[in-house]
């Protein structure tokens, strides 16, 4: 038994979808923490795709029982999109294999209102946000105003809860942000249907995974976007709304620290970004632009094409000490097939200081440039293999040094897109 964390530790699109349906396999449960359908995860499984936002890949993946925790922000009406597109792809989503805790903060119609409402207020000073509504539904949540899920089934307590809300926020939309209103009835009427809907899958998921955790059985938490785009240990303000580090995992999902066995770190072999915010090793030529096109940088959830450059050790360091990481799973290796040189920021400089460590605030990072170390890259194919010997030499060298800088182990490597491309080193379930 052996209960593990997946985090991302650069700025999300790290890989992890694929990651969290290899571990399944080991899994007994498997539980999203934080966030909301701003993440995207893309698994291809025997040439199959799958674009999954909110439901864990784990649902990919017969006997296994996968949730949404407290941590999260929903929208009831992506989740059921969500569960169709699924049901049309083959795959069975029902109340004993997904849950959904009744504590989870719902997102509403006017949360994605205001999301976009700031965004274009904000111009070019925008963060860059999918315009989705979890800023704004984290907002209620930490106002103590939010709408839960729970709530959606007590009729009286939702109709008041929903009052005071859109008393509150159309008079924001219609007075501050000069956007359009929302009606009572409507909301009112479309969320008690999408209740019915959904009432199979509501659980109390922190007793669910308290049992899971007395009967020795396996848990993978999986978290969305990445460590840099943490609200707290982030490139401030360019962040997400939630914790995305390892810690809050915990109350996340409503178990104890001590529960945590293994925290693993997804981390692709480049660097990507989506949106605004300090990127210091962002490329703009040639390179930059075969990483995007190899690599098909583009969310999957937005579509918006990433940012790409350089491996950023800096950056994933951060994430090492931050999250306490165990391991790496290392993904998009062989996106690097075939460069002759590949060069890794191991510091940067900033008025002719050098600097080792992440700076605290994003103004800071903007000013910094890259210190780069250059290795040879490799010639041959590293697309699906097995084993380490199996490897270029030069590919080999490239993942050892990433580990020396990082000073944390690859546990596992993804040699190409398909669940069956992938070489456990060191599993995180000691399987």
């Amino acid at each position: 038994m052996a209960n593990v964390v997946i985090v991302g530790t650069q700025w999300g699109d790290e890989g992890k979808g694929k990651i969290v349906d290899l571990l399944t396999e080991s899994a007994d449960t498997v539980v999203r923490f934080q966030g909301g359908h701003n993440a995207g995860h893309t698994l291809v499984i025997e040439g199959k795709k799958y674009i999954l936002h909110l439901i864990p890949s784990g649902i990919l993946r017969s006997g296994k029982v996968c949730a949404i925790g407290n941590g999260v922000v929903l929208d009831p009406s992506a989740l059921i999109e969500e569960i169709d597109n699924l049901k049309e792809q083959g795959v069975t989503v029902s109340g004993s294999s997904f849950k959904i805790s009744s504590l989870t903060n719902l997102i509403m119609p006017y949360h994605r209102e205001l999301d976009q409402a700031r965004e274009k207020r904000k111009g070019k000073g925008k963060i860059g946000t999918t315009g989705r509504g979890i800023g704004p539904a984290y907002e209620d949540k930490v106002a103590r105003r939010g709408i839960r899920m729970g709530d959606l089934y007590n009729q009286q307590v939702f109709e008041s809860k929903l009052r005071d809300n859109l008393a509150y926020h159309n008079f924001m939309l219609e007075n501050y942000y000069d956007s359009q209103t929302f009606n009572f009835e409507t909301i009112r009427d479309d969320y008690m249907r999408m209740a019915e809907i959904i009432a199979p899958f509501v659980d109390d998921v922190a007793l669910l995974l308290s049992k899971d955790i007395a009967a020795g059985r396996s848990i993978l938490l999986e978290g969305a976007q990445g460590t840099m785009l943490d609200v707290e240990h982030g490139t401030y303000p360019f962040v997400t709304s939630s914790t995305t580090v390892a810690s809050s995992a915990s109350s996340g999902v409503g178990i104890g620290p001590t529960a945590i066995d293994y925290v693993l770190g997804i981390v692709k072999a480049y660097t990507t970004r989506v949106g605004g915010g300090p990127f210091p090793t962002e490329l703009f030529d040639a390179v930059g632009e075969r990483l995007a096109k190899v690599g098909g940088e583009v969310g999957a959830t937005t579509g918006r094409a990433r940012r790409c450059g350089w491996f950023d050790a800096v950056v994933v360091n951060h994430a090492a000490r931050v999250n306490g990481l165990t391991g790496l799973a290392l993904t998009k290796l062989d996106v690097l097939d075939g460069l002759e040189t590949l060069k890794i920021c191991v510091a940067y400089e900033r008025n002719g200081m050098r600097i080792d460590t992440m700076p605290t605030d994003a103004s800071t990072l903007e000013a910094c440039v890259p210190i780069y170390e250059e290795m040879p890259g490799w010639s041959g194919s590293t697309v699906g293999c097995k084993d380490l010997d199996s490897l270029p030499q030069e590919a080999r060298n490239y993942i050892k040094r990433l580990e020396e800088l990082v000073g944390t182990p690859v546990a596992i490597l993804s040699t190409g897109p398909d669940r069956e491309e992938t070489l456990v080193i060191d599993s995180p379930f000691g399987k």
